[in-house]
């Protein structure tokens, strides 16, 4: 039983309050829309205050020593490896990626973990092998971890630190400057008023995302999705990128519509690009990384990453 049980359960008693027939599309979409927000706002809370109090005990120094490396590709390798054991999804992979930077972690460093973190984890590749062979499996890692470091390198050597907002640099110099060691009590509510601050500042534009994921979740069938994208359609990879950035999700939560993708006749190829694009490239993880990064940085990344996406669909179909 997922720990989110409870959530889908509740999701289920107010639609059966209000008296909502469980059959149609109107019923999936606001079942998602339910489960999704509220388990959004969950994991956003409990994670960032997580991740900030953690922060709170790691001395900035270490962390980017760890990550900063006289050969600079080493750093984007082992930012990747830490994205694939830690099971978080785009939004809330966020918070610790603020943290890197504000640590002093390199800009292209900290994208190869924003990257690798939602798109590969281990319950994706388990359930990968499971469904469709280690073959598919391990090329899924693979091309994952090969395009978190390669868009994480490029990013890096561009030099863009001036697109990044001007207070995440005034966080850094003044962690930089601390001496004083606050106590646990000051941690906590330090951590506290961190995370207040930030989720009251965007979960209503998470909200918005989650809507549209809703109503794309619940009126646009999987046959749809097929037909247009199928392998008869040269774009089609381009298409199914960009139908999945507004379809919010976790890899995991993404594989079985995946496997009925490839059933109703989709080439691997462009599933598993699909799965990429909603797993690495989310409508709630772009309203995030705006209140970090200023419009030009975040729309090169999102284009670097979309068309390392559509690389490595095309490249997919081909293989397999």
């Amino acid at each position: 039983m997922s720990i989110f049980y409870p959530i889908e359960k509740l999701a289920d008693i107010i639609l059966t309050f209000f008296g909502v027939s469980p059959e149609g599309p109107w019923y999936e979409s606001l079942h998602f829309f339910i489960y999704d927000s509220v388990k959004i706002g969950l994991l956003l809370a409990v994670i960032i205050f997580v991740v900030s109090f953690i922060r709170s005990y790691l001395p900035p120094e270490k962390v980017k020593r760890l990550l900063t490396n006289r050969f600079p590709v080493v750093g984007n390798i082992l930012a990747g490896l830490i994205g694939i054991v830690t099971p978080f999804c785009s939004c809330s992979a966020v918070p610790l990626f603020i943290g890197f930077l504000e640590s002093g972690v390199p800009l292209g460093v900290t994208f190869s973990y924003l990257i690798s973190a939602p798109m590969i984890n281990e319950i994706a590749v388990v359930m990968l092998f499971g469904m469709f062979g280690w073959k598919v499996a391990l090329l899924y890692v693979a091309s994952g971890l090969v395009l978190a470091i390669v868009a994480g390198v490029i990013l890096g050597k561009m030099k863009l630190e001036k697109w990044v907002e001007d207070y995440v640099w005034e966080l850094a110099r003044a962690e930089d400057e601390e001496i004083y060691i606050p106590t646990v009590r000051e941690r906590f509510s330090e951590a506290y008023e961190y995370t207040n601050a930030l989720v009251k500042k965007v979960y209503p534009y998470v909200l918005i995302g989650v809507g549209l994921g809703a109503f794309i979740h619940g009126y646009v069938p999987a046959e749809f999705i097929a037909k247009f994208a199928g392998a008869g359609n040269p774009l089609a990879v381009v298409l199914v990128v960009l139908i999945g950035i507004p379809l919010y999700s976790n890899a995991a939560g993404t594989i079985p519509i995946v496997r009925s993708l490839v059933e109703k006749g989709l080439p691997m190829g462009t599933a598993l690009a699909f799965m990429m694009s909603v797993t690495a490239l989310s409508l709630p993880e772009m309203i995030i990384l705006r209140n970090v990064l200023k419009p030009k940085l975040l729309a090169l990344y999102f284009g670097i990453v979309g068309l390392g996406i559509i690389f490595t669909g095309y490249l997919f179909n081909i293989v397999l």
